[in-house]
């Protein structure tokens, strides 16, 4: 692992990519990591996909205003670090490294790239440049789709002025090899922030093989049985995961229903949910999973979507 890797967020106009900003400094501060602010503008006033030029007056100077809005994010990083050491959050660094980046071009391609580099990108959900720009909603979604790190998407949500803090850390866990990345990043974080973590398994969804071996008509399936052994999964995959960090208070959920539905719930109260980037689907061409696409527009806390591993 590169310790030295920096965390690496978008920053464009929006209160939800500050909020990203926020987020994202004390992260960096707790995991001893660089933090890296990427501004990337368009460079001339393109729009819809470059199918229209716009003429250079409707636009402020592109270079002018990256730099604004870099200076306005550092600003923000600083102050997130400085109030966490005044409330006596744990943040490993009360002083961090912001580098500051102004790029021109396509930003989907720009933070692509900077995800080669990065321990953790950082993205807001939704952006206002929806012309010069692109919507950063739908940045936040291409690069949640082919980013070769973590991706975090913070959401902006008006009712609160930041991201929350307090509460556990959520991890989905399905039951496959897939979640594995997703339970060794849960557990890394919420050691690092000192709380719990709830490893939340639902299996509406699973094909139930031995149960149908049995049955093939499914007119008789023992419930109990299906649940005895779905939460034996679980503990499996949890197993080695308790020995290499004793300092984690771990609460399992089990439950008969859909893997979103619950983590959603959970979400409430929890500072941030972890899943994995594809499911257990059979569709391994699929880079998204339902349950992660889902939980990007409806998770009401931080949202980290780490890489699951490709099957042959």
């Amino acid at each position: 692992m590169n310790t030295r890797a920096p965390i690496v967020v978008g920053v464009d106009r929006s209160d939800s990519a500050l909020n990203a900003v926020w987020w994202a400094a004390r992260e960096a501060a707790l995991r001893r990591r660089p933090l890296h602010l990427v501004a990337a503008m368009p460079g001339s006033a393109n729009t819809f996909r470059h199918a229209v030029q716009l003429g250079a007056p409707d636009f402020p100077d592109q270079r002018y205003e990256g730099r604004e809005r870099l200076s306005k994010a550092h600003t923000v990083a600083l102050d997130s670090v400085a109030d966490a050491a005044v409330d006596n959050k744990a943040v490993g660094n009360t002083r961090i490294a912001v580098v500051e980046h102004l790029r021109f071009g396509n930003a989907v391609e720009i933070l692509l790239g900077e995800s080669r580099y990065a321990a953790m990108l950082v993205v807001g959900s939704h952006g206002l440049d929806q012309l010069a720009d692109g919507i950063l909603g739908s940045v936040s979604a291409a690069v949640v789709l082919h980013a070769q790190c973590p991706v975090a998407v913070i959401r902006y949500l008006p009712e609160s002025e930041r991201p929350p803090l307090d509460g556990p850390v959520v991890v989905g866990v399905d039951g496959t090899e897939n979640s594995e990345p997703a339970i060794t990043e849960a557990f890394e974080t919420a050691s690092l922030h000192g709380v719990d973590l709830v490893a939340v398994h639902a299996w509406s969804d699973s094909r139930l093989s031995t149960a149908f071996r049995s049955d093939p008509d499914g007119v008789a399936l023992d419930w109990n049985a299906i649940s005895t052994a779905e939460h034996a999964v679980l503990s499996e995959r949890l197993a080695g995961w308790r020995e290499k960090n004793p300092d984690v208070a771990i609460r399992q959920v089990v439950v008969h229903d859909r893997p979103a539905r619950q983590l959603i719930t959970e979400s409430k109260s929890a500072q941030l949910v972890v899943v994995g980037r594809r499911g257990r689907g059979g569709f391994t061409s699929m880079l998204l999973g339902s349950t992660s696409r889902r939980l990007m527009h409806t998770v009401v806390c931080p949202l980290l979507i780490v890489h699951s591993p490709r099957t042959p």
